[in-house]
């Protein structure tokens, strides 16, 4: 049996029922333009995207430290590469972003948690009371949460990449091949 093929849907191809999705975050990003071919899906998935990616409790760097160790841990160079690039736009150096593909007892104090708390997640599929009372401490109930709904958020995306092969995106890979990170 051969796996089906699906590339990102270009936008001659856009299904109909989401047109309104083509103009906005989903024609945007290859990504989206993959899980277009689950119309149902993607439009579904709007909302969720608009709370994780832009009203999060953690704040634009929290999230994208978040999303980073994430991406490493999966094991996705979509999301990977794409974070880099986000990540330096929200104010992350070079070195703090190549420091979550390492080990969390060699990164700051705060990127150390966070990280620590994406790899349980990962690994025990929970957070200890410790990592949650830490987090709490750090970020408050909501921000644990959305931590939590984070990590889930982008593994789908990172299971639907890794599944699909879906390229990185133009200007992500010339931005990174432009200036490649550090480290």
């Amino acid at each position: 049996m051969k796996a089906p093929d699906l590339p990102p849907i270009q936008d001659a191809d856009w299904p109909a029922d989401i047109a309104d999705l083509l103009p906005g975050f989903a024609g945007q990003l290859n990504v989206y333009r993959t899980m277009a071919h689950d119309p149902a899906l993607l439009k579904a998935w709007a909302p969720l995207r608009q709370h994780v990616v832009k009203d999060s409790a953690l704040g634009a760097k929290r999230s994208e430290v978040v999303i980073l160790r994430t991406g490493y841990n999966l094991g996705s160079p979509y999301e990977w590469a794409h974070h880099v690039v986000r990540g330096r736009a929200c104010g992350l150096s070079d070195a703090r972003i190549a420091s979550l593909r390492g080990d969390p007892s060699s990164m700051a104090p705060e990127d150390a948690l966070i990280a620590g708390a994406v790899d349980e997640l990962f690994t025990a599929k929970a957070l200890t009371p410790a990592t949650q009372a830490a987090l709490v401490d750090l970020v408050g109930v909501p921000g644990m949460i959305d931590l939590i709904a984070t990590v889930g958020f982008y593994s789908v995306l990172g299971y639907l990449l890794n599944s699909t092969g879906t390229p990185i995106d133009d200007d992500i890979a010339e931005a990174l091949a432009r200036e490649p990170l550090d480290g």
